[in-house]
């Protein structure tokens, strides 16, 4: 039988949409609120009943819809948004494909009501009804969705239980409110306030609406930074380390006010954590970029959740840089809160002010073999054997007189040693416990990168090149990257169309597989524009290194080193965990003490 070509009706057309935008309650939410804020509304009050699946209702103040406009939003493909080619190509609205509203009529029973700002009339336009009706309603619109997928059966099956869908709608809005701090919202859950919060002005307001949203532990291990450069900015909060989460949860990245879920923005940001990041755990964050809307194609997909870059390269080692020096820059100073001086802990006796410690006496003991470059062999030779007997504390030598705050280092002074484990330390706060192992090797670790920053990849030749077959696309982009590759202390050549031949990897990754590490290699410039695959590998060697180079537990240090390791802390980039990601040390203070003891009781 022939299949004969013919036109779609209008209410199929809608569905096929919806199928797109209109995935659950919580798209239905999303699809309204921008269009909400689109209007320039100041405040948005959203409803919904049993999850969003029986009713929802999202009521704005922004600038209302004429009433011959009224059956023309309902329609396909009509916005107020953009006009013309131009328009597409710099979008700065939320909205713009003019789909959202006539998706969600086409399967729901949706009611529209709208007045004009300056206007004396609502008007209301309830379902398929063909002319919009007069109503009561202040400057503003409303949309009511009832009975969402009721003519859909198999869509609806697919929803989950009421609490899950609220969940979604509750982290939806959230976000949402996340972007817009200008904007006042409210949800309300089967007749219950589930959250309120005013247009936020001011830094403080903006603060407490971050705390009442993603909690308060999230704002205490904040940094917030700006930045801009070529055209950039990147501001807001990233939580340190310390604060990763099991899972991807509390990762809120907005692209010109959109939140957004982007590959290459996610490799940027976990690019900047690697030396940090324990395994397996999730950064948190709360980041907004924003650029020129020319330079960003928000035109990729309907739901418009992902983002394409002109400039993909530039953005992503932008993103990378600023979160990278972010967290290069915490020091110990900047993570130890100022909430305890010692003149509010009268008897609490602090210890003297020391002339700056001498640098580690580093006595010899590992070797170093040849083949490695010298700024590693500089730093391996701080490794002894450990001492046979080493007491459980090992007290500090003196007395400790009182001093000045200002006199003392944010990790203040050695007391002692602990089981050849850890350095006992008193500061203005209370008591500082270094991992020694930990700290050193971070100590170490960032000494090995600076002076390989400063002397950049050595490459060694291969004793017998690598032959490896690609495809011509591959071994074209390998011919015309060349420098690249020459910066990563690799030679590749192009042996013919389609093979390509390794004569030199870097030194520190003698023994690796140049034919893996060249595909790899060229799969991050797909990809990214770029490649950090060797850099990561040879970090990966010098942590190796640093972890065996740094001191073991079990040695016996003095006072004078002790410090010397503490100041060198206080000194050193991301010195809050070492490269595996561990905490290197930790301050419990005067007030946590006294309730270990009961003390003030």
């Amino acid at each position: 039988m022939v299949q004969r070509i013919h036109a779609l009706p209008p209410l199929l057309v809608n569905q096929i949409a919806a199928g797109e935008v209109v995935e659950r309650p919580a798209s239905v939410i999303k699809e309204l609120v921008e269009n909400s804020l689109d209007a320039g509304a100041g405040h948005i009050d959203v409803e919904v009943e049993q999850g969003g699946v029986k009713r929802m209702r999202i009521r704005d103040d922004g600038l209302g819809i004429a009433r011959d406009e009224l059956a023309l939003a309902l329609s396909r493909h009509a916005t107020s948004k953009v006009s013309s080619l131009e328009d597409l190509e710099r979008i700065a609205s939320m909205g713009f494909r003019g789909e959202a509203l006539p998706s969600i009529a086409s399967v729901s029973r949706l009611t529209l009501t709208s007045r004009e700002q300056g206007a004396e009339q609502a008007w209301q336009l309830a379902g398929q009804a063909d002319e919009p009706v007069p109503a009561a309603h202040p400057p503003g619109t409303t949309v009511e969705v009832r009975d969402l997928f009721f003519n859909t059966p198999a869509r609806r099956k697919f929803l989950r239980t009421d609490k899950t869908e609220f969940n979604h709608v509750e982290q939806t809005l959230r976000r949402l409110a996340l972007a817009r701090f200008d904007v006042g919202f409210a949800l309300r859950h089967n007749g219950r306030e589930v959250f309120s919060s005013r247009a936020a002005d001011d830094v403080r307001s903006r603060e407490r609406r971050v705390s009442a949203l993603l909690g308060q532990p999230f704002l205490d291990n904040a940094l917030v930074f700006e930045h801009a450069a070529a055209g950039l900015r990147l501001h807001g909060w990233v939580a340190q380390p310390t604060f990763s989460r099991s899972q991807a949860d509390m990762q809120h990245f907005y692209v010109n006010g959109r939140m957004v879920r982007d590959k290459l923005v996610t490799h940027a940001v976990r690019q900047a954590f690697q030396d940090v990041l324990f395994h397996g755990r999730h950064p948190a964050y709360l980041v907004y970029l924003e650029l020129d809307p020319v330079l960003v194609d928000v035109n990729v997909h309907p739901t418009k959740h992902e983002v394409r870059f002109r400039e993909g390269r530039l953005v992503h080692d932008f993103i990378f840089r600023t979160l990278h020096k972010v967290l290069a820059e915490v020091r110990p100073a900047d993570q130890l809160a100022e909430t305890l001086s010692p003149s509010a802990t009268p008897g609490v006796s602090q210890p003297a002010a020391t002339p700056p410690a001498q640098p580690y006496q580093r006595p010899m003991g590992l070797g170093v073999q040849e083949s490695r470059p010298d700024y590693v062999a500089a730093s391996l030779d701080w490794q002894q054997p450990a001492a046979t007997t080493v007491p459980a504390v090992q007290p500090a030598a003196g007395t400790v007189a009182k001093s000045a705050a200002a006199d003392i280092p944010p990790l203040g002074y050695a007391l002692a040693q602990l089981h050849g484990v850890y350095v006992l330390a008193q500061n203005a706060q209370g008591l500082v416990l270094v991992d020694m192992h930990a700290a050193h090797e971070r100590i170490t670790y960032e000494r090995f990168k600076q002076a390989r920053a400063g002397q950049g990849i050595r490459s060694q030749p291969l004793l017998v090149p690598v032959s490896v077959k690609v495809s011509r696309r591959e071994a074209e982009q390998a011919e015309s990257q060349r420098e690249t590759f020459d910066e990563l202390g690799m030679t590749v050549d192009r042996l013919d169309e389609e093979t390509l031949v390794v004569r030199a990897i870097p030194v520190l990754l003698q023994g690796a597989d140049a034919e893996r590490l060249l595909r790899d290699v060229l799969s991050d410039l797909a990809v990214h524009g770029s490649s950090t695959r060797i850099s990561e590998a040879i970090n990966t060697v010098l942590g190796t290194l640093a972890c065996h180079g740094s001191v073991r537990a079990n040695r016996r240090l003095g006072i004078e080193e002790m410090n010397a390791l503490l100041r060198d802390i206080e000194r050193t980039e991301r010195s809050g965990q070492c490269n595996h990601g561990r905490p290197t040390w930790t301050q419990l203070t005067m007030a946590e003490l006294d309730k270990l003891f009961l003390r003030g009781r």
